[in-house]
């Protein structure tokens, strides 16, 4: 007789064990891809980031410039000679233009240009600066940076190297009889100027228009003013990527130790009250710093913006500069 039901043994036995390593196989899979996937995507927004912050690095280091448009002879009828002379470290080699005076002179007169000019200084009236010096009897030497001319391959560093290349145009022209030598700075120029005094003597006085010293945070007020970039890692990023790009970093600028010098040659600051590029109570400062030096003084422009105090007052810029340099000449 049989017995009902069957023993548990005779029903047959579900496959659940294979349902269940089946579905975890296949969730850990569908999570591998998500999390390979996630991988991908913020490996690609880092890089996209770095490539971004890397970009602007490099354009910080090699901005766009001119070519020459004319030169002395023809734009004001001065006769000039073509000149080349190696920077004070021999790191990089300059060109030129030099302007002798008509007599023989000891006084000598250097342009230091912006940023992004070169030596004919776009956004002033060089040349004619340049004749009313030649009227006092200065030569005169306009010259442009390394970073200016494309063919050399090097980028801007702050005035780090450009002081160097400055140092270098003064030299040269000591070596051509000057005894006298002022360097009228503008802008980038200017700030590096002020740079090329921490390390020489050499120097006698300074003009400097509109000048730029550059901080960190002169250097992302600029960067702002054209991207609207959150300071955060802004600042941070562009600062570290500059050296990788450029091959100097920004640290090396010592703006710390020009804002506290007090230097011995007369200065003649010029600048606008509505300089948007560099805030002119940085440069109000500077010259406070100067107050020892009876020759030293300012002229803050109310209404004129970066390098435009001479368009908003020309007649009073050349009276002031040119009694700047009668005060000061020897």
């Amino acid at each position: 007789m049989s017995v009902y039901p069957p023993p548990s043994s005779s029903f047959p036995t579900l496959p659940l064990p294979q349902i269940r390593t089946k579905s975890v196989r296949h969730l850990r899979g569908i999570q591998k891809t998500v999390l390979f996937s996630a991988m991908i995507i913020v490996s690609a927004f880092i890089v996209s980031i770095i490539a971004f912050y890397g970009y602007i690095a490099w354009m910080l280091g090699n901005p766009a410039h001119d070519a020459l448009r004319s030169n002395p002879k023809l734009a004001v009828g001065l006769s000039y000679e073509d000149v080349s002379f190696p920077s004070l470290t021999d790191a990089s080699h300059l060109n030129g233009w030099y302007i002798p005076s008509v007599v023989s002179s000891t006084k000598t007169v250097i342009f230091s240009h912006s940023y992004a000019g070169n030596r004919e200084e776009p956004w002033m009236p060089i040349y004619k600066i340049a004749a009313a010096l030649h009227k006092k009897n200065f030569n005169v030497l306009m010259f442009d940076y390394a970073y200016a001319n494309k063919a050399n391959h090097v980028s801007f560093t702050g005035g780090i190297k450009e002081s160097k290349e400055l140092l270098g145009a003064v030299r040269f022209v000591k070596q051509l009889g000057a005894s006298e030598v002022i360097v009228w700075g503008f802008s980038m120029g200017a700030g590096t100027t002020l740079q090329a005094a921490l390390q020489t003597k050499d120097i006698n006085a300074m003009i400097l228009d509109s000048t730029f010293i550059a901080t960190p945070d002169t250097m992302f007020m600029n960067i702002k003013s054209k991207l609207n970039l959150p300071e955060y890692p802004s600042k941070m990023l562009i600062h570290y990527m500059f050296p990788y790009i450029n091959g100097t970093g920004l640290t090396q600028i010592p703006y710390q130790k020009v804002l506290s010098t007090a230097y011995s040659v007369p200065i003649f600051f010029i600048h606008g009250k509505e300089d948007e590029r560099s805030p002119y109570t940085i440069i109000q400062h500077l010259a406070d710093n100067q107050s020892a030096n009876a020759l030293s003084t300012i002229w803050i422009k109310p209404k004129a913006k970066h390098e435009l105090v001479y368009d908003t007052d020309p007649k009073g810029y050349f009276k002031k500069t040119m009694e700047f340099i009668d005060k000061v000449s020897l």
